[in-house]
């Protein structure tokens, strides 16, 4: 009888799994195959992509890459360059003053506490495009279009991000270190940057990598705030080559551009992967 029921409890757990790794196998199938289709299209001429789908690369690729390259409405390098620059500010001063203002609710204790940070959860309730029409009218009315700057601050006020690192700290950060370094003599900032931020490194890494990947395919706030070539951002671009008359309209150079648009996001993935991991199983337990 007993050696039924452990057989029971087996096959229970054998079939349980099964099913766990045959639903992982179809989303990670499902992730990938759009990756490999983008690929494999960024290898194909116009004629070739107007033909229909397949999975047999083109022979393309470098002609794309080419006429890409010097196709006289977009700058690759610029663009590259303009989102990069905010993307990495964005994500550096997103996590870091985040990081700062959840040690500073979590650690002190002052009037309102709670209040305020119910009044940052509540923020992440509204859309962001609601709070961007009265940025923008703001930044036409003082003349502050075409500035890369203007991407960058906004982006510094993170609900979101702020709600993890909080959540992060309140699972791996005990107040009596915080006790005994202020007892050591070290000023506030100096035990945040040397003791807490340290711990809280793979939170960071998952954060920057989040906003870096949203800074970086962001459309919305670029589009209507750079109307100058030069401070133009590649998803910006991307839309410039679509949006391109039917005779110079070229759907292997949008394909080409967005392969070469999406390889610095893989490559700060792989640099990244061990610490998001990390993270992210870190924060998602409280100890």
């Amino acid at each position: 009888m007993k050696n039924n029921i452990n057989t029971i409890a087996k096959l229970k757990l054998l079939i349980s799994r099964l099913i766990v790794y045959t639903v992982l196998i179809f989303l990670s199938f499902l992730c990938l195959f759009f990756f490999y289709l983008m690929f494999i299209n960024s290898s194909r001429s116009n004629a070739q992509l107007q033909a229909g789908f397949t999975m047999i690369p083109g022979g393309n690729a470098l002609k794309n890459f080419i006429n890409a390259w010097n196709d006289s409405s977009i700058s690759i390098p610029v663009g590259m360059k303009n989102s990069f620059i905010v993307a990495c500010l964005s994500a550096i001063l997103t996590s870091y003053f985040s990081a700062l203002t959840a040690y500073g609710t979590y650690v002190y204790n002052f009037r309102f506490k709670k209040l305020i940070h119910l009044f940052i959860l509540a923020i992440m309730m509204i859309p962001s495009q609601v709070s961007a029409v009265g940025f923008i009218q703001l930044a036409f009315k003082y003349h502050l279009t075409n500035k890369l700057w203007m991407l960058i601050i906004p982006s510094i006020a993170a609900p979101s991000v702020y709600f993890y690192m909080r959540q992060y700290l309140e699972a791996t950060l005990p107040l009596e270190m915080v006790e005994a370094a202020r007892i050591d003599g070290s000023n506030e900032f100096k035990i945040f940057n040397q003791i807490v931020l340290p711990i809280m490194k793979p939170a960071i890494a998952v954060q920057m990598i989040f906003s870096f990947v949203g800074s970086w395919n962001n459309y919305f706030m670029p589009a209507l705030l750079l109307n100058d070539a030069q401070k133009k951002t590649v998803p910006v671009m991307i839309a410039t080559l679509r949006s391109a008359d039917y005779s110079k309209f070229d759907m292997g150079k949008v394909y080409m551009l967005m392969v070469m648009a999406i390889l610095p996001v893989m490559v700060i993935y792989m640099i990244l992967s061990k610490s998001i991991i990390k993270g992210v199983t870190s924060g998602s337990v409280k100890g």
